[in-house]
């Protein structure tokens, strides 16, 4: 069957079953069991997470440990290209993710390349695949500096194995015989080159090209994904690197089995821009490219880059952004100010990453800052700096990363950011000026330097960002996602819908996301935290009446972590086990992450105790009955904020992709979370029931016949969930010519509530809009004020049928009553006139 036109996409994450404890899977033979679903639900693409060989333990497969094969544990390259074909027969496309930018060493014997660069360092046909530095300032006397003893004395702890059945390491053409012996430090182990074997372990260690360290030491001798011990950078920069991991790629593209390609981190890469124009001569023109691109507020994406846009954590920060009450942010300040001494506005949240980016440059990167430091004298063709101590130059490079606002500035687009820093910086700081000059030397022969100088500052940005900061910031958490800002409270309508129509004008096939498995909450989650914007005042009262019931013992932590449960608590009050358990494995994460009070090397357990203590007096049926009160204040309008994102999410400019799963409500929180198996067996027949009750051709309810409302056997959020969902990608599939390369129009309400609607119209360049979409913004502060009143939406001329209702307007309409039913709408305009081309 011939594939259909892109139009949205559906990511489901993949693994084996040893990465369950109760053995459960997710495979390519799992995945090709619902594509008959996941095509009558009415998405064109499967997104499948990473197909490579990765330890059969991972959860994720971003560990990829052998990137010329693709993964047995998921059913190898027989069961992908058998879900590629099934998916094909249905006219779904397949999509996968790659990652190019490192591969796992968590265990070296599992990893052949690595395992091959251990056993014979820089003689090893492997060594330019990694980036290694094997300089003699490196601060392990010129070996490989791998982090992994406990303690300065547990090199006591190695002893030598012979290789057996065992242990024996992955097998690969290496570069020389096999070794026969090991060095065992707890199970972990580590090759021991022929010809230097011996009796005493600490003397066989020596004779190697690698240094076992103490992981507190600092000394690491590769470049890492941020600061993952497991993960070793690879160097795509390499053309024999480049063509040796894409192999395969090649031999699936070339086969017909993939229509697209997801790449992960392209910021980690010494040079993003030349390796995507190589991966686009390997992908064609005519497939999908996205890039796992955080862009900062107000980035632009590089348009020199050949690509069809990211993954769109752009689009997520707007879709969010329009729901939020931005009247709230004094009150909510005020709330964050009393508890955590900061209101993290926009000069808080800012002032605060300076100083994270900076600590973790300081510790947890300072290996990849003290490499650059080296580059930077290194690359320096001038006189400049010679007085300039290790420790200066250190510093201030380290200063610089801090104030860098984007992941990495040596896009085209960005091309003054640095020098703007580095200008400000050396006004501010007149000392500094001699270092600031050695550096802008260094980084001014684009070398090393330059290259490395980018890479660490995404790094640093990651970690102090993502894995910190935003487990700290406390005044409306839903603002703490990839890409998005705590210190930005919120998106206007003017700025919501400029930044749709860029979309559609200069990215239209850029994907949209409410959902990924990176998120660190679900849309559902974010939907009912945003809602909380709404109700200021009571949100105040409810969070000084819990200090009464339950005492916390850290004011800042609780009111980070009891967003959270205000997100997942269930409106019915009824608590499981399961999500007990569930928050208390997320509070222990998010407490460590913040790295306040106890972190993941360091763990006070006196302080996470008192947390886990404080979570269970929530519990307790008086408290547990008054948050459920206050829950239930938000739950119907949180519902109602879910349902208009997702259908502006499903219909605006781009591509969407519905993560797995969420086409019902779902309550995740941050990974492993949000990555729990889902029930398709439920979706299906909930599917199945809804086209059966009232149908998903011209309209899912009419004013005759029965409404989402009176399906049986399913709730009310499901049904309403699933039905949006389906009805927005009919649409999408039914008029491709609407989306695609297509026009954006804002759509204005009048009248006293007219503030209350956001919506837009969609249709071919080539006629007028067919499509037109309105939902509810505020739907609490609506409800108090009384409603829509005389408030007006004057339609596009033409017949136009209500999707969700099946009834039929023109002309002025007022929204009291097109928005009787339901607190959104899709309109299509009758026998739609149909554009002379069609989308690519």
């Amino acid at each position: 069957m011939p594939r259909r036109s892109l139009s949205a996409t559906y990511r489901l994450q993949l693994r084996g079953p040893d990465a369950d404890p109760h053995g459960r899977s997710f495979t390519f033979a799992d995945a090709k069991a619902i594509v008959p679903y996941l095509n009558e639900l009415g998405v064109s693409h499967l997104y499948l997470s990473p197909i490579l060989t990765a330890p059969s333990s991972s959860n994720h497969n971003y560990d990829v440990i052998d990137p010329t094969e693709v993964n047995p544990a998921l059913g190898g390259r027989e069961g992908f290209e058998e879900l590629a074909q099934a998916a094909h027969e249905e006219g779904l496309g397949i999509i996968i993710d790659i990652v190019p930018n490192h591969l796992g060493i968590d265990v070296p014997k599992d990893n052949p390349w690595w395992w091959d660069v251990l056993t014979y360092g820089e003689e090893s046909r492997f060594n330019s695949y990694f980036d290694i530095d094997w300089s003699p300032g490196n601060g392990a006397d010129g070996k490989l500096g791998i982090p992994v003893l406990g303690s300065p004395d547990d090199v006591n702890a190695i002893t030598i194995v012979p290789v057996d059945e065992d242990n024996a390491p992955a097998h690969v053409e290496g570069s020389g015989e096999p070794c026969r012996f090991l060095l065992d430090y707890y199970g972990n182990y580590f090759p021991v080159r022929p010809g230097t074997e011996g009796d005493d372990p600490l003397d066989v260690l020596s004779k190697q090209r690698y240094a076992l360290r103490y992981w507190r030491d600092g000394v690491i001798g590769y470049r890492r994904f941020f600061s993952v011990n497991g993960l070793a950078g690879i160097r795509q920069e390499d053309p024999v690197v480049f063509e040796h991991t894409h192999r395969v790629l090649r031999e699936l593209i070339a086969a017909g089995f993939i229509d697209g390609v997801r790449v992960d981190h392209p910021d980690g890469l010494a040079d993003p821009f030349g390796y995507l124009s190589r991966l686009r001569g390997v992908v064609g023109d005519h497939r999908l490219l996205l890039i796992e691109k955080i862009l900062g507020n107000a980035e632009p994406l590089d348009p020199r880059l050949d690509v069809d846009g990211t993954t769109g954590y752009d689009a997520l920060r707007e879709l969010d952004g329009i729901f939020i009450n931005r009247a709230a942010e004094k009150s909510l300040g005020v709330i964050a100010q009393e508890r955590s001494e900061s209101t993290w506005d926009s000069d808080g949240y800012e002032s605060a990453i300076v100083a994270l980016k900076r600590d973790v440059a300081t510790n947890e990167l300072a290996a990849e800052v003290r490499r650059l430091a080296r580059a930077i004298r290194h690359d320096n063709w001038s006189t400049i700096g010679k007085d300039v101590t290790d420790e200066e130059l250190t510093l201030t490079v380290t200063d610089v990363i801090a104030h860098m606002p984007v992941y990495r500035a040596d896009y085209l687009s960005l091309s003054r950011l640095t020098s703007t820093v580095i200008r400000k910086m050396a006004h501010d700081n007149p000392e500094r000026s001699a270092a600031l000059d050695l550096m802008t030397a260094g980084l001014m022969s684009y070398g090393e330097a330059w290259t490395r100088f980018a890479q660490v500052c995404g790094a640093v940005m990651a970690k102090g960002v993502e894995d910190t900061a935003f487990y700290r910031a406390c005044r409306l958490i839903a603002l703490q996602e990839v890409g998005g800002s705590p210190g930005l409270f919120g998106v206007s309508a003017a700025e919501f819908h400029l930044l749709q129509s860029e979309r559609a004008n200069l990215w239209p096939r850029s994907m949209t996301t409410l959902t990924t498995h990176d998120t660190k909450r679900g849309e559902d989650t974010r939907a009912r935290i945003i809602e909380l914007t709404e109700i200021p005042d009571d949100y105040r009262d409810f969070l000084n009446e819990l200090d009464t019931r339950a005492p916390a013992p850290d004011p800042a932590t609780s009111l980070f972590l009891i967003q959270n449960i205000i997100g997942v608590w269930p409106s019915s009050g009824r608590i499981d086990s399961q999500l007990i358990d569930r928050l208390h494995e997320y509070a222990t994460k998010a407490v460590r992450e913040a790295g306040l009070h106890t972190e993941w090397t360091d763990v006070n357990e006196e302080f996470e105790k008192s947390i886990h203590e404080w979570i269970d007096s929530l519990f307790t049926e008086e408290t547990a009955e008054f948050i459920t009160s206050f829950v239930q204040k938000i739950a119907s309008s949180g519902h109602i904020v879910s349902l208009s994102r997702k259908l502006l999410q499903l219909l605006a400019p781009g591509i969407p992709d519905i993560y797995q799963g969420t086409e019902f409500p779902e309550d995740s929180l941050v990974d492993p979370d949000n990555r729990r198996f889902v029930d398709y067996h439920l979706r299906r027949a909930a599917l199945a029931e809804i086209r059966e009750a009232v149908g998903l051709g011209a309209h899912v309810s009419s004013p005759e016949g029965p409404s989402v409302d009176d399906i049986p056997l399913l709730p009310d959020s499901q049904a309403r969930k699933i039905a949006v969902t389906a009805v927005a990608l009919a649409v999408r599939r039914e008029r491709p010519y609407s989306f695609i390369g297509a026009s954006y129009v804002p759509v204005f309400a009048q009248g006293p509530a007219a503030h209350h609607a956001i919506g837009f119209a969609r249709g071919s360049r080539h006629t007028d809009v067919d499509v037109v979409v309105l939902v509810t913004r505020k739907p609490l502060e609506l409800e108090r004020s009384g409603g829509w009143k005389d408030t007006t939406l004057s339609l596009p001329a033409g017949r136009w049928t209500d999707r969700f209702t099946g009834e039929r307007y023109s002309g002025d309409i007022a929204l009291a009553d097109l928005l009787h039913q339901h607190p959104y709408t899709v309109l299509v305009r009758d026998t739609p006139s149909l554009p002379d081309e069609s989308p690519r």
